[in-house]
């Protein structure tokens, strides 16, 4: 028998082990909402107004030995608004806004990552008002590790970004200069945690 078969049929299996030990460091992380916020800012008059989506879900897809296989997704409920005025959310949620009886979600659905510095771009379509553009988060890792209780992975990340609330339908009062602006500043700050792996054996740690 040939020595090439045996040869050749070993550093197969040796590129099989290798790549999937490679994959074993990536998790999959349910977001954690108790300890996590999606916020925004916004301009009006000579001052800001600021509120939260207090109702929202997603996974994240991460190992961090390869970032740029990153994928996320996540869903953010319209009627979870929450701007500290109920009259003033009950606005929100009407047709001249949102719509979110019409639409009733927000959703972000990556496509592509990669490495730039220190933070992680992270793109994909982002629909709301049932507008879908593409846009790119820019993600820093905040810190991984273990639950201190479960043993469980997470991961915290953050990102800050600004939209035109325009490009996505929600125009009323923007041909009112200096009542409301157009630009959204949006602060997503993330804890999300793997399934759990038994007793605890370490703590987090920062990246």
């Amino acid at each position: 028998m040939s020595l090439y078969r045996p040869f050749s049929r070993m550093l197969i299996a040796t590129c099989i082990a290798f790549l999937m030990a490679g994959s074993a460091l990536a998790e999959t992380y349910s977001i954690d909402k108790v300890h996590s916020s999606v916020a925004f800012s916004i301009r009006h008059l000579v001052s800001r107004t600021s509120g939260t989506f207090n109702d929202f879900a997603g996974t994240i897809e991460y190992d961090p030995d390869h970032p740029e296989k990153a994928q996320v997704e996540a869903t953010i409920q319209v009627s979870s608004i929450d701007t500290g005025n109920e009259k003033r959310d009950g606005h929100l949620k009407k047709a001249d806004f949102f719509d979110a009886a019409k639409y009733s979600t927000i959703t972000f659905k990556s496509t592509k990552a990669r490495k730039k510095g220190d933070q992680l771009l992270v793109t994909g379509d982002f629909t709301m008002h049932g507008v879908t553009k593409e846009v790119t988060l820019p993600v820093e890792v905040l810190g991984m590790g273990a639950h201190p209780r479960n043993n469980a992975p997470i991961a915290g990340f953050d990102s800050q970004i600004v939209l035109k609330r325009s490009d996505f339908g929600v125009n009323s009062w923007t041909d009112m200069a200096g009542v409301l602006g157009d630009e959204v500043k949006v602060s997503l700050t993330i804890e999300a945690m793997g399934k759990a792996k038994g007793k605890a054996k370490g703590k987090a740690k920062g990246k």
